[in-house]
C-alpha cells in the first residue's frame, strides 16, 4: 500500500524532510526549558542571585523564541506537503478513473468513487500533515523526557514503568477495535452519497411522482446508519481519552507522594522535582499524541486501502494490442480509422462474465462506409448494446467488431473514439455556456461552423431567440433547455466532430417529426461520407435509410431496406401497421 502511495508524497520530500527536523528541534528546545528553570528555582533563588535569575530567564526567552520559529516551519511545511500529496493523490486517482470502462466503475459505484476522492483523500492529507508534527514531536518528547527524568531521579522514574506499558495495552486495544469500525464508517458515507446524488439528480422525477416523503426516508434510514458507524467508531476513540487522563493523573499522584518524601527527606531538590513534574506533563502528552495519531492512522488506513482499491484496478478495456500504422511506421503513429465501414463477425456479448444470459448473440453485420442505417427493436432487444461495442464502451466477449477494416482493439480508445461520435440515449450537457459544450465537438471550430452544426441539428431555430446566443449559460446539466433542445445541442456536438462514425441512439425522441426530417435530411448533406446509425422506434425516422435492422431477442432477426422488410419481415410490418394507425388517429 505505501508502495502505491509514496509516489504521490515522493515531489515533497525535502518539505517532509525540513518539517521532521523543525518538529524535532521544536521538541528538543521545549524539553531544554525545564532544565533551566530548574536551575532559576535551584540557584538563583536559593542564593539570591538576581543577575543569575535574569540571564537564565533571558535564554529561556530565547529558547521558547526558537521553539516558536521551529514550529512555525514544521506547520508550514507540513501544511505544503500535506495540500500537495493530497492533491497529487486525488489528480492520480481521477486520471485512472477516466480510463475506466463502464464495467469498472459500474463496479465501485459513482458516489463511492466520489466519496473516495474527496472524503479519503482529504483523510490521507490531514493524516500526513499531523504524522508529520506528532510522529516526530511526541517520541522525540517522549524519549528525551524519559533520558532526563532518569538523570534526574532513577528510583522517581519507576512509576514509568507502571504507566506506560499500561496505556500501550489500551491503545493496541482501542486500535484493534477501531479498525473495522473505520472501513464501515466509509461505506456508510458510499451508501449516503448514493442518495443523496440519485435524489438531487432526479429531483424532478421525486417531484412529479409527489416521493419526497420516500425518499426522505431511504435518506433518513442511510444518515442513520452513518451515525450509529460514526458513534460506535468515535465512541471508541473517545474512550481512550478519559482512560489516559486517569493513567496521567495518577502518574502526578504517585510522583507528588514518593517526590515529596524524597524531598523532605534530603534526597531530591524541590526545583528538580518541579522540573521532574514538567516532564511528566511532556511524557503524558507525548503518549497521548500518539495514540490519537495512531487512532487517525487506523482510519487512515480504512481510507488508504479504499484509494488503493482504484488505483490498482486494471481497466476492463486498453490499448494493449493497439496496432501501429503500417504507412508510417516509422514515425510510430497509431493506426488511424479510414472509414466509416463497420462489420460484426459472429459477435456475442454478455455485460458480466458470470451472468446465464447473453445480451447479443451471434451477430453477423457488415456496413459500408458512408451508409445510413436504422435500428428498431423493443425494449431489451440489444439495440444499445449493438452499437456501444463500436467505439469500446463495451467489449464483445466473442467474435471481432471492426471498423474502417480493422478490429476495433488494433486502435487506442483516443483514435477510435475520436472517429466515432455518439449520442447517448441520455443526454448530457456540462455547466457552462452553449458554446463551451459544442466546442467539446471541436475545440477549433470557428462561429460559422458553431453555427453550421447547430442548423443541421435544428438548434438555430431557439438558439436565435436567445439574447446570448451561444453565450447562454446552459446551468448545471443543461437546466435551462428543454429535452428537445438538449437532444438538437447534443447532435450539433457530434456533428462538429466531423466523425466517421456517427451513433444516434433515440436521440430525436424528444423532438417533433419535421424536425425529426429536417435533421435526416441535414445529414444526408452534411455527412456525406459518415456512417450514421439511428436507434430509434418510429419507422418514418428509418424508412429512407440504405439498411434497416430488426432486433429481436438479442439478435438481428432481419435486415434490409424498408420495401424488402415490408415483404419479409412480420415484426417489422406490424411496427409499421400500428404506428400507420397511430397517426391516423391523431388525425
Amino acid at each position: 500500500m505505501l508502495k502505491k502511495l509514496w509516489p504521490h508524497a515522493q515531489p515533497y520530500t525535502l518539505w517532509i524532510v525540513t518539517g521532521v527536523g523543525c518538529s524535532a528541534a521544536e521538541a528538543i528546545f521545549e524539553l531544554l526549558i525545564p532544565l533551566v528553570m530548574s536551575d532559576i528555582v535551584d540557584i538563583g533563588i536559593a542564593n539570591g542571585d538576581q543577575n543569575f535569575i535574569l540571564r537564565k530567564g533571558l535564554l529561556m526567552v530565547v529558547m521558547a523564541v526558537v521553539s516558536l520559529a521551529f514550529g512555525v516551519g514544521a506547520a508550514i511545511c507540513s501544511s505544503v506537503a500535506g495540500q500537495g500529496f493530497g492533491a497529487n493523490l486525488r489528480k492520480a486517482e481521477y486520471d485512472h478513473i477516466q480510463t475506466f470502462a463502464f464495467s469498472n466503475i459500474e463496479r465501485f459505484s459513482t458516489a463511492s468513487l466520489v466519496t473516495r476522492l474527496t472524503n479519503d483523500v482529504n483523510n490521507m492529507q490531514m493524516t500526513l500533515m499531523f504524522s508529520m508534527r506528532l510522529l516526530v514531536r511526541a517520541p522525540v518528547m517522549l524519549v528525551s523526557a524519559l533520558v532526563l527524568s532518569v538523570r534526574i531521579s532513577m528510583e522517581l522514574s519507576g512509576v514509568f514503568l507502571v504507566a506506560i506499558p499500561l496505556l500501550a495495552v489500551v491503545v493496541s486495544v482501542i486500535l484493534v477495535k477501531a479498525g473495522p469500525m473505520f472501513r464501515s464508517l466509509q461505506e456508510r458515507t458510499d451508501a449516503l452519497n448514493l442518495v443523496v446524488q440519485e435524489d438531487l439528480t432526479g429531483i424532478r422525477v421525486v417531484k412529479s411522482f409527489v416521493r419526497q416523503d420516500h425518499e426522505q426516508e431511504k435518506f433518513a434510514k442511510r444518515n442513520q446508519a452513518l451515525k450509529s458507524a460514526s458513534e460506535r467508531a468515535f465512541g471508541v476513540v473517545v474512550v481512550n481519552m478519559p482512560i489516559m487522563m486517569l493513567i496521567v493523573y495518577g502518574t502526578i499522584i504517585a510522583v507528588m507522594w514518593f517526590g515529596g518524601q524524597m524531598v523532605y527527606g534530603g534526597t531530591l531538590e524541590a526545583g528538580k522535582l518541579i522540573t521532574f513534574f514538567t516532564y511528566i506533563t511532556q511524557i503524558m502528552m507525548s503518549l497521548m499524541m500518539v495514540s490519537m495519531t495512531f487512532m487517525m492512522l487506523t482510519r487512515s488506513v480504512a481510507c488508504a486501502k479504499r484509494i488503493v482499491e482504484v488505483l490498482e484496478e486494471r481497466p476492463a478495456i486498453d490499448d494493449s494490442e493497439a496496432e501501429l500504422d503500417v504507412n508510417d511506421a516509422e514515425c510510430e503513429r497509431p493506426a488511424a480509422v479510414k472509414d466509416g465501414s463497420i462489420d460484426f463477425d459472429h459477435v456475442s456479448f454478455k455485460y458480466s462474465a458470470d451472468s446465464p444470459e447473453w445480451v447479443l448473440r451471434d451477430i453477423d453485420l457488415h456496413i459500408r462506409s458512408g451508409q445510413t442505417v436504422g435500428i428498431l427493436g423493443g425494449t431489451g432487444s440489444g439495440k444499445t448494446s449493438l452499437v456501444a461495442l463500436i467505439p469500446r464502451l463495451y467489449e464483445a466477449d466473442e467474435g471481432t467488431v471492426s471498423v474502417g477494416g480493422r478490429p476495433v482493439r488494433a486502435y487506442t480508445m483516443e483514435h477510435l473514439r475520436d472517429a466515432v461520435s455518439v449520442v447517448l440515449q441520455k443526454n448530457t450537457l456540462f455547466s457552462g455556456t452553449i458554446r463551451e459544450n459544442l466546442l467539446w465537438g471541436d475545440p477549433n471550430a470557428t462561429e460559422e461552423q458553431l453555427w453550421a452544426a447547430c442548423r443541421a441539428a435544428c438548434a438555430d431555430e431557439f438558439l436565435e431567440r436567445m439574447p446570448d446566443g451561444l453565450d447562454t449559460d446552459l446551468g448545471q446539466g443543461g437546466v435551462n433547455v428543454s429535452g428537445g433542445q438538449k437532444q438538437r445541442l447534443c447532435i450539433a456536438r457530434a456533428i462538429l466532430k466531423r466523425p466517421k462514425v456517427l451513433i444516434l441512439d433515440d436521440s430525436t425522441s424528444a423532438v417533433d417529426t419535421a424536425t425529426d426530417a429536417k435533421i435526416r435530411s441535414a445529414f444526408v448533406n452534411e455527412l456525406r461520407d459518415t456512417t450514421k446509425l439511428i436507434i430509434t422506434q418510429r419507422v418514418t425516422s428509418v424508412m429512407d435509410a440504405d439498411l434497416i435492422l430488426v432486433m429481436d431477442g438479442g439478435r438481428v432477426a432481419a435486415q434490409g431496406t424498408h420495401s424488402e422488410l415490408m415483404e419479409t419481415c412480420e415484426i417489422y410490418r406490424e411496427v409499421y401497421h400500428s404506428q400507420q394507425e397511430g397517426v391516423g388517429i391523431d388525425g
